[in-house]
């Protein structure tokens, strides 16, 4: 009798068991579904700033953005990349975080607040050219000999 018993209680811990394993299935499923429906949008725009700091600081306040899943600052071309879900934010959200934390933009001036607190080596010119190519220029010498 006690053999009866105790095979009847590992069947039904079996089957208890599996039932578990598909409902985790479908849940796993419905999460990639979700993740798929993402709309993802990239935009790029100038910033202003000088240093591996600045960087930091710019990349860090994007990021804060709900939706944002990257950002890369160039600290030579003074331009940001940034992928992000249109669904939960948009462009001037990402702008207005910028200007939050002290740095121009393209669209928005920075908090002059924000700006006065930033670190020494941060303090940018307020008429610095953003979102260069990259491209050194040389200068034209065809009009004068050396």
């Amino acid at each position: 009798m006690k053999k009866v018993i105790l095979s009847v209680a590992v069947v039904m811990a079996i089957g208890l068991t599996s039932c578990k394993n598909e409902t985790k299935q479908e849940t796993t499923e419905t999460k990639t579904e979700v993740s798929k429906d993402m709309a993802m949008a990239d935009i790029s725009f100038g910033v202003r700033g000088n240093c591996g700091m600045c960087k930091k600081n710019i990349e860090k306040a994007v990021n804060k953005v709900e939706g944002v899943a990257s950002a890369n600052w160039d600290v030579d071309k003074k331009k940001i990349d940034v992928s992000f879900d249109d669904t939960k934010t948009d462009a001037m959200a990402i702008h207005n975080a910028i200007a939050a934390s002290g740095y121009d933009t393209e669209k928005v001036t920075g908090s002059e607040e924000a700006y006065s607190n930033l670190p020494g080596c941060c303090k940018y010119e307020h008429d610095m050219v953003m979102n260069q190519s990259g491209d050194k220029n040389e200068e034209d010498h065809s009009d004068h000999d050396h």
